[in-house]
């Protein structure tokens, strides 16, 4: 996302006086910017974001490749609660911005990479690190201690459970645990988000069709795409994301010949997804970001 960078004025309501606001930085109004905080130059806080004692927004990239002469910054959405102790770093290309959607609330000590980007009510709780680049869809909730691979997308209304890992893209409306395993779908959230009972019964019925068959599960998802048997928007959303990234995609743990199917399985079934899909094509931050 493109930033504009400019001679920034500060309105806030209330900047504690032992907080940091570098000239360059747009503090937005009725905000709170609590004691020891860092914002740095270009970054920009939307009304009403609240930053947490000792939190740094907007410094350097932790890239050994990146040219500080470089002019990038950081967006916060409006109504966001930055916890304290949180890192956010700027973007590593001139004019672009690390983006946190609107309000989202990032917990105490998490970490976000450059370049990464935050749809809107993403939770993130204690500890989470996202590395560079990557992509968390709106209504997202991340568990504390959570890591995602640089480059990983996880789609909108996942749940990741506590201490996992997540090193391959991660589709909407899912819940992830351990390492890299989907473990069912995000029913809570869908009804949270009042999604109609057409739409989830597609949704549940699109995960079986992709998650259940063997082999390219990006190959599953357009067949089940393009047969037209899914009228809803949240549905072919989901089967969408798979058209997308470079990284492969978490699997689903199921029910298979009356065993759940073991790690080792699920990993080898990874490998018939190419693992890196260096040739899959530009990440498709629209089944993303929503």
């Amino acid at each position: 996302m493109v930033l504009g960078l400019g001679n920034f004025s500060c309105m806030a309501t209330f900047i504690h006086p032992s907080a940091i606001i570098e000239p360059g930085a747009l503090v937005g109004a009725d905000c709170e910017v609590l004691a020891g905080a860092v914002v740095k130059d270009g970054v920009v806080l939307g009304d009403r974001v609240v930053v947490g004692e000792y939190a740094v927004l907007g410094g350097l990239p932790q890239d050994v490749r990146f040219d500080r002469s470089v002019r990038s910054g950081v967006r916060i959405g409006a109504g966001s609660v930055i916890r304290e102790h949180v890192t956010i770093n700027r973007a590593t290309h001139a004019g672009h911005a690390t983006v946190i959607g609107r309000a989202c609330f990032i917990m105490a000590a998490a970490h976000v990479a450059h370049d990464c980007v935050l749809g809107d009510n993403v939770i993130m709780a204690n500890a989470v690190l996202l590395a560079g680049h990557v992509c968390v869809g709106a209504h997202a909730f991340i568990g504390g201690g959570v890591g995602v691979h640089q480059f990983v997308r996880v789609g909108e209304s996942v749940m990741i459970s506590g201490n996992a890992s997540v090193s391959r893209d991660l589709a909407p409306f899912v819940m992830a645990a351990e390492r890299d395993f989907v473990i069912g779908l995000n029913g809570v959230g869908l009804r949270r988000r009042g999604f109609a009972r057409e739409s989830v019964r597609e949704i549940k019925e699109a995960y079986r069709e992709v998650f259940y068959a063997r082999g390219n599960i990006r190959a599953a998802a357009a067949a089940a795409l393009a047969g037209g048997r899914y009228a809803s928007a949240e549905a072919r959303r989901f089967l969408e994301f798979f058209a997308g990234g470079k990284r492969g995609f978490v699997r689903a743990r199921r029910q298979s010949d009356g065993g759940e199917m073991s790690a080792d399985a699920g990993a080898a079934e990874q490998g018939a997804d190419g693992g890196r899909e260096q040739g899959a094509g530009a990440v498709d931050q629209a089944g993303c970001i929503k």
